[in-house]
């Protein structure tokens, strides 16, 4: 049949091609090797497809595959890198993961904080408050706020220690003078052996000498080696009025730089005050609810503007005999008026003066019903019997001061300057007089 497949009777020549035996290669095409278990024979190719299922295959023909050309030995294939194999860290890959690492656990100890926050009851949501707006005026300081006060005082106050047979007994004062005069109580210094101490605002301390002390007026003078110090302002203590408000400033129960607020409860309290034995203290005192305790005493109270107006003194309490006291709102000042007058007179001379009218009245009860005070005795030639006074004549008021107590006179008296000139209410019989009455200095 001379080449031609007659299986299925198709020509699968190319027109002009030799007929060529079942298997042999064509024109142009590489060698062939027969399909494994074929007739071919020779090497099984690693190019074998599966020729068998090829649908248009001619039945009859070897299942065979064109082998490429063989590779050229020089020629080396192009690397290829493997994308799964390990590779050496970069520089961004050393900074990117510790930087994930903190963030992650920032976030993790932010989450844990929240809920325990809200188990704790603070992860409410709820606002408190209203908007912040402009700090009212008493937030904001002002010098003449009571925190201004303070600040502008505080500096010329002093703790004053003195030591004694008994141990050391502490009290207050406030400097005077820039070279070191302090003014305090009597029953402070009172039983000391000499030494004591002051010490002041800013902790430092410093020896203290004792110039001169008035125990019936219980003002004492103290100075202290160092100058360019801070004294303090005076205020007029006449010219306050019930209602005012006031500090106390001190050191109550050895706490040092204590401030109290509290206003003038009342005016001309007279005061009789003393330790059994002692001399007997006499001085027409104001009144304040200002929070006063152990150590207070000798402190300044001041007004309103900063400017002393009392010597912080006694206060009253309710615990029996021989039990601390302590403070339930009744506290009392000697007026600076008077404490400055004393002062005065201490530095300039050693002692004080101790004014008087020039009589004399019965002891405690000896008032009389109604009101006032008998006369007891005028002293010749005093400053009672010059303006017309006689013993058994009823003190009714002294300067508009209603008299009940023979102390109240005594206090009353004892506010006022030596040469002061008072008015005085009398009683003599059933008539109502008056008189004009010049104080004077005990000739003590």
């Amino acid at each position: 049949m001379g080449g031609t497949d007659v299986t299925d009777g198709w020509d699968w020549r190319r027109p002009g091609d030799a007929a060529t035996p079942a298997g042999t290669p064509g024109p142009g095409t590489a060698p062939v090797t027969g399909a494994p278990g074929s007739a071919g024979g020779g090497a099984v190719s690693p190019w074998w497809s599966d020729a068998l299922a090829d649908p248009w295959r001619d039945p009859a023909a070897p299942a065979a595959v064109v082998v490429p050309a063989a590779v050229d030995a020089g020629t080396q294939p192009e690397p290829v890198s493997d994308p799964d194999a390990p590779g050496r860290p970069v520089l961004r890959h050393l900074v990117l993961i510790p930087l994930v690492t903190a963030l992650l656990a920032g976030a993790l100890g932010g989450a844990l904080g929240y809920a325990f926050a809200v188990r704790g009851g603070v992860g409410s949501t709820t606002v408190l408050g209203a908007d912040p707006g402009q700090a009212p005026g008493l937030a904001q300081r002002k010098p003449e706020s009571l925190a201004g006060v303070a600040e502008r005082v505080l500096p010329s106050v002093v703790t004053v220690r003195v030591s004694s047979l008994g141990g050391t007994s502490e009290g207050s004062g406030f400097i005077v003078s820039s070279d070191g005069h302090v003014i305090t109580n009597d029953h402070v210094v009172a039983g000391g052996t000499g030494k004591a101490s002051v010490i002041f605002n800013d902790g430092t301390s410093a020896p203290a000498t004792l110039v001169g002390q008035d125990p019936e007026s219980d003002i004492a003078v103290i100075k202290v080696d160092r100058t360019g110090l801070r004294p303090v302002e005076f205020g007029d203590s006449d010219a306050l009025a019930v209602g005012d408000p006031v500090l106390a400033i001190g050191s109550p129960l050895s706490l040092a730089n204590t401030v109290t607020a509290g206003i003038v409860s009342a005016l001309d309290r007279t005061m009789q005050a003393g330790e059994p034995g002692g001399p007997v203290r006499y001085y027409a005192a104001i009144q304040t609810d200002a929070a006063v305790n152990h150590g207070n005493s000798g402190g300044p109270l001041v007004d309103g503007a900063g400017r002393v107006v009392g010597v912080n003194s006694t206060i009253k309490s309710l615990v029996s005999e021989g039990q601390e006291a302590g403070n339930i709102g009744l506290a009392f000042a000697i007026p600076i008026n008077q404490a400055k007058r004393v002062t005065q007179d201490i530095i300039g001379t050693g002692k004080a003066r101790r004014t008087v009218i020039g009589a004399q009245v019965g002891g405690p009860g000896a008032g009389v019903a109604g009101g006032g005070v008998r006369l007891a005795a005028v002293e010749p030639s005093g400053p009672a019997a010059d303006a017309g006074l006689r013993a058994g004549d009823v003190i009714l008021r002294l300067n508009g001061r209603p008299m009940s107590e023979p102390s109240d006179l005594i206090a009353l008296v004892r506010k006022f300057a030596p040469g002061s000139v008072v008015t005085v209410e009398y009683r003599r019989g059933s008539s109502r007089q008056n008189a004009s009455v010049t104080l004077a200095a005990d000739a003590k």
